[in-house]
């Protein structure tokens, strides 16, 4: 069993997931802080200095300054402001893969496909006839 387990570790495609799923999270990471922090603060500020991580929604009634302070006092809240920078960060990711495997698979070129000769033409009446044949079952003609 121990040796079937190092076989499949072992293999090319787990490590390859592997490898893709470390940088995959890395590059979440990335994008989030992109979002999070160069992306949504101008977004903000052209629509009237809002910031989307402090919108929310105080279950209690209370109002409240901040998402901060209301997690602070323990209110329950609805965070859509986190939610939309979620939501936006989501498809940047999304676009960001999308282009990324369009350019790889341009960068590959599909391999020609040898197809086997299942038939020959006749050189008299152009039939497809079996390419072991020596004469044309259609027009009787000898055939090299």
């Amino acid at each position: 069993m121990l040796k079937d387990f190092k076989e499949f570790a072992v293999k090319g495609n787990v490590l390859d997931m592997a490898v893709g799923i470390v940088i995959g999270a890395s590059f979440g990471k990335i994008v989030s802080s992109f979002v999070a922090d160069i992306l949504m603060p101008p977004v903000g500020m052209l629509a009237g200095k809002l910031d989307f991580s402090n919108l929310f929604i105080s279950l209690n009634r209370v109002p409240y300054e901040t998402l901060k302070a209301a997690k602070d006092a323990g209110a329950p809240t609805l965070n859509y402001g986190l939610f939309l920078n979620h939501i936006l960060d989501f498809t940047i990711v999304a676009f960001a893969i999308f282009m990324l495997v369009r350019q790889v698979n341009r960068w590959r070129t599909p391999a020609p496909v040898a197809t086997p000769a299942h038939t020959k033409e006749c050189p008299h009446c152009l039939s497809a006839i079996h390419p072991k044949a020596t004469r044309c079952p259609h027009c009787t003609s000898a055939v090299a």
